[in-house]
């Protein structure tokens, strides 16, 4: 069975890629551990803050692959021989992903009080006009013409 895409109308082209992150975000979102926040500290700024009580700094790993930010946690083995009659405070490894939109920055991670805060900061792009020359099928290849637009008086 074959599936219909959103994307597949002729007039989207170069679509393709938001649909495999739409993918992959579809495929991480039944995590449930560790627990988190998402917030918006700014105009063009976010803060996710994961709850990683027990974990210590080099426990915790941030990196950002291919437009995904992947937190991970991995717990040295406990070398006690300690015997639990509950255990209901989780010390499992984890790893949480987020996918990110194009030109997002994670300025900045830090731990705090068991809490894990990652700074993400989207820049404004300048908006730019480029002019096609439009040439016959004899003439050389065209050169496209880059004219800069002042972003106060775009709507």
């Amino acid at each position: 069975m074959t599936r219909m895409s959103v994307f597949s109308s002729p007039l989207l082209l170069g679509f393709d890629h938001i649909e495999r992150v739409l993918d992959r975000v579809n495929k991480s979102s039944g995590e449930g551990y560790p627990p988190y926040n998402i917030e918006q500290t700014g105009e063009h700024a976010l803060r996710i803050t994961l709850a990683v009580a027990g974990f210590a700094e080099e426990d915790l790993s941030v990196t950002v692959e291919d437009n995904q930010l992947v937190i991970r946690g991995r717990n040295a083995e406990d070398a006690t021989d300690r015997v639990f009659l509950h255990r209901g405070i989780a010390a499992r490894q984890f790893s949480r992903s987020f996918v990110l939109a194009e030109g997002i920055e994670v300025k900045n991670a830090g731990l705090d009080k068991g809490l894990l805060h990652i700074e993400l900061q989207r820049p404004v792009p300048e908006p730019k006009v480029t002019e096609i020359k439009i040439t016959s099928a004899k003439s050389s290849k065209p050169k496209p013409k880059t004219i800069d637009v002042d972003p106060t008086t775009v709507d």
